[in-house]
């Protein structure tokens, strides 16, 4: 779509095409296909210098996101993104040339450039809708749902918090629900105990052990005994010896590493060719989160705690996955303009203003970085409901295997 194109943005998106944002001058559609007036008009109408927000549409009709107004940062030298679809990300082209050579000029008529937020609630919600559909099919075709077994060992309050979410999510889609809960001090045996059960136990498609488990169990013991069939966490090492490997599937791919793979290709933001950098390389998030991107033809790069100057990896990252469970760790300035962000990171922070006296925060300092990418999950609400949708995802694929085969 070219500018001045009487072509709403939504419906570009919609049809997979490029889209610049008209000229400042020129009247533009919001993502109805309303004409609207200029951001300067719309200012003095308004009585405020803050952009309007605009909720923009992929081609599944799912939301990614909206413009952010213009009261996060001014910082000139961090560099702007363009104001661009995700297809076009890392492409200044598209970026307004008076915002890009008078940044003052741009914030004083509204032009104040912001990354394009990704809706992760909302992309799960789509997600969740689709697996209840293919839920109510595997019903009526075979007459048993899915079946998801969760294991919670103490009593940690985030960790019930999770398997909670986890249970009402499995009751929204028609996924039945089993768990059993142990103490702090049951013995490894014991746990190992429960999992053999599950894994005994035809209803169950899918067994969750949630971590992290206290000190005197062995976690790689635990995960291992798990039925490689029905390891929806993805956790098992045959698992993730697969996903290493050119040339094999494994049975299923870690929740979260593959919920923020889903948000980038729902969202259209291209990885193939693309410089990528993880940041962080645990077994969870970061190692198989580099390898997916791999295998999409990226060139990865990950860094960790010993990586000297990783501002200078970030500046050239087409996309960038944090997941070193650092808060704010990574700058605005670090950031490559038109980068796609993906944010893993939930670290919680003191806020005496807040009701709970602290706020969750990401491992990327989002007032700065919504500034310069081109797209950005928020924290919270961009990663963390992908990781519950890809985990009844990977239940359903369980249990569509065992059932469907037997059909």
């Amino acid at each position: 779509v070219t500018r001045g194109a009487p072509r709403s943005m939504a419906a570009a998106c919609r049809a997979g095409e490029r889209h610049t944002t008209p000229a400042p001058t020129r009247r533009r559609a919001t993502a109805a296909g309303t004409p609207q007036a200029p951001p300067a008009t719309r200012r003095n109408a308004a009585g405020r210098g803050k952009g309007t927000p605009n909720r923009i549409r992929t081609r599944s009709g799912i939301g990614i996101g909206t413009r952010i107004g213009t009261g996060i940062g001014n910082d000139a030298s961090s560099g702007r993104a363009p104001r661009v679809l995700p297809e076009r990300i890392g492409d200044r082209s598209g970026l307004d040339k008076r915002a890009l050579s008078c940044p003052a000029m741009a914030q004083e008529e509204g032009q104040e450039t912001r990354a394009m937020i990704i809706d992760g609630k909302e992309i799960a919600a789509q997600i969740r809708k689709e697996i209840k559909g293919e839920v109510d099919t595997l019903k009526q075709t075979c007459g048993q749902a899915p079946g998801l077994a969760v294991v919670l060992v103490g009593e940690r309050k985030d960790s019930q918090t999770y398997v909670r979410n986890k249970k009402k999510a499995c009751e929204e889609v028609g996924i039945v629900s089993y768990g059993t809960d142990l103490s702090e001090d049951a013995t490894e045996e014991e746990i190992l105990k429960v999992v053999a059960e599950y894994n005994s136990d035809a209803k169950v498609h899918g067994i969750l052990v949630q971590l992290p488990l206290p000190a005197h169990v062995d976690e790689e013991r635990v995960l291992s005994a798990i039925s490689i069939e029905k390891d929806v966490d993805g956790f098992h090492p045959e698992n993730i010896g697969k996903l290493a490997m050119r040339g094999r599937k494994p049975s299923f791919v870690p929740c979260t590493p593959k919920g923020s793979i889903e948000l980038l290709e729902r969202c259209s933001i291209p990885i193939d060719g693309k410089n990528a950098v993880v940041v962080g390389r645990s077994n969870i998030v970061g190692t198989p989160a580099a390898i997916l991107l791999q295998k999409r033809n990226a060139t990865v790069t990950v860094i960790h705690s010993k990586t000297k100057d990783p501002e200078f990896y970030l500046k050239n990252a087409d996309i960038v996955i944090a997941a070193c469970g650092i808060a704010k760790y990574i700058k605005g300035a670090w950031l490559k303009p038109g980068a796609a962000v993906i944010d893993v990171g939930i670290n919680a922070v003191d806020d005496p203003t807040a009701k709970r006296g602290y706020r969750l925060v990401g491992d990327v300092d989002f007032d700065e970085a919504v500034c310069v990418a081109g797209a950005i999950t928020p924290v919270p609400g961009g990663v963390g409901p992908m990781t519950i949708a890809m985990l009844l995802k990977n239940t359903l694929e369980g249990a569509q295997q065992k059932l469907l085969a037997k059909n």
